[in-house]
């Protein structure tokens, strides 16, 4: 049976009760939810401190920027190889072993950077926790599917990539504070012990989803038999009103080349937003704050700001049933806000006003993307699909932080690759809007 007459049947069946479908979704949302956004905020946590651990790393090992730069991007390699197989997997066993045996071992990993002391070692371990993380944000984009249908996906995605945000915020103050307050500790340095700390908790938050997560909604005992059938027919039903590409199959799906257009619009994005995430708190003490807590601080304010950009941009987006303008728009911001930061050198408050309006952008921009690509590819692909575009995404997360940190190196300044940045920032904008006119929400 077709999308369409799924959806009709839904509605046949089943009289429209708006108040109490918002009930239901918002019973899901305050069950899985918060531990998602859990999990994602240590997640990210764990990828982007090697932002601030690098200025305190440089004083104690032989790290150039260039090394520095050559080990944040290895980590999208290792979790460019494994991201596919992760979530063809998860299909099969199911979120909760999936999240089991991903975060366990990239805390293990991610605490064992504590004991680096040579490039090698630093390679390697960079690439092992990209390598155990593959699969992680995908999943959980697949996941999603499970429990939100297309219309609900702005907001609620939104809503788990604020934790990205959300961690910008706490990781300045978090990381600064570790490093400043602990250094010397039991004979350590202080960015041994924000490994540590921060690495840990993704273990014990694995085996906290295994048991506390349920695989789909058929699962979960806390629904009662017509809240499942209430999230059934709303998935039937908007399957029916939402314009995807049509594949029937991951092999299908393989041959689409907007498939391979969204993954470069993704590897543009990306490119730029971990080079902004990985050189920020260089970028800020580049206007002369050197105390390692106050830069902690400082990074901060601007990521609360995008937290509050980025829910008000998904709820627009999910008002107006559009994605690809207001994905645009925040491109742009983004490029603005960047050009601001740099044109307003020499004058902190004003660079860290056109810093706030840039991360608006950055932050608002990916839950876009993904809302796009969740919308795009059928059922049959998403498993497959999510996780080729995003692992193909995070290879220019591998390669922009080299090219950055090289470009850092030359010339003495990160003022110069933020002209790459922005470059980057609005091709990703204007190749989102030519490529996919189809995945549009009718």
């Amino acid at each position: 049976m077709n999308p369409t007459a799924v959806a009709a049947d839904a509605i046949a069946n089943r009289r429209p009760d708006p108040a109490g479908d918002e009930a239901v979704f918002a019973k899901v949302s305050w069950h899985i939810m918060p531990l998602l956004f859990i999990c994602y905020f240590i997640a990210y946590l764990d990828r982007v401190n090697i932002g601030y651990a690098q200025l305190q790393m440089k004083q104690t090992l032989p790290f150039s920027d260039a090394v520095y730069g050559l080990g944040a991007g290895i980590f999208f390699i290792g979790y460019f190889l494994f991201e596919v197989p992760s979530n063809l997997m998860l299909e099969k066993i199911g979120a909760r072993k999936t999240l089991l045996r991903i975060m366990f071992f990239w805390g293990i990993v991610a605490a064992g950077m504590m004991f680096v002391t040579t490039p090698t070692m630093f390679y390697v371990l960079r690439f092992l926790l990209g390598a155990f993380e593959a699969g992680f944000f995908p999943g959980i984009i697949l996941y999603l599917t499970f429990w939100y249908p297309p219309a609900r996906r702005g907001q609620i995605i939104a809503i788990f990539m604020a934790a990205t945000t959300v961690a910008g915020v706490i990781a300045g103050p978090l990381s600064g504070g570790t490093m400043k307050f602990l250094d010397g500790a039991n004979g350590w340095n202080g960015w041994q012990w924000l490994f540590l700390v921060q690495g840990l908790p993704a273990s014990i938050l694995g085996i906290v989803a295994y048991f506390y997560l349920q695989d789909k909604p058929e699962d979960a005992r806390w629904l009662q038999p017509a809240e499942k059938k209430v999230l059934r027919d709303h998935l039937a039903h908007d399957a029916g009103l939402v314009a995807t590409a049509g594949h029937a199959s991951m092999w299908q799906m393989l041959r689409d080349p907007k498939v391979y257009q969204l993954s470069l619009v993704y590897f543009l994005l990306l490119g730029a937003t971990y080079t902004m995430v990985f050189w920020v708190p260089t970028l800020i003490k580049g206007w002369g704050v050197s105390d390692l807590f106050m830069i902690g601080l400082y990074a901060a304010i601007p990521n609360v700001v995008g937290v509050i950009g980025m829910v008000i941009v998904g709820r627009s987006s999910d008002r107006h049933k559009e994605r690809r303008w207001h994905f645009f728009v925040c491109t742009v911001i983004a490029a603005v806000g960047l050009g601001l930061t740099v044109l307003t050198q020499g004058s902190f408050i004003g660079s860290m006003l056109s810093l706030c309006v840039a991360v608006v952008g950055i932050a608002s921009a990916t839950p876009l993307f993904f809302t796009v690509t969740s919308e795009y590819l059928t059922k049959a692909a998403a498993a497959g699909g999510i996780a080729l575009v995003s692992s193909l995404g995070n290879l220019g997360a591998a390669v922009s932080p080299s090219i950055t940190g090289a470009i850092n190196t030359a010339t003495g300044t990160p003022t110069y690759s933020m002209y790459l940045v922005m470059t980057l920032y609005l091709v990703s904008g204007i190749l989102l809007v030519l490529s996919v006119r189809a995945a549009r929400s009718a």
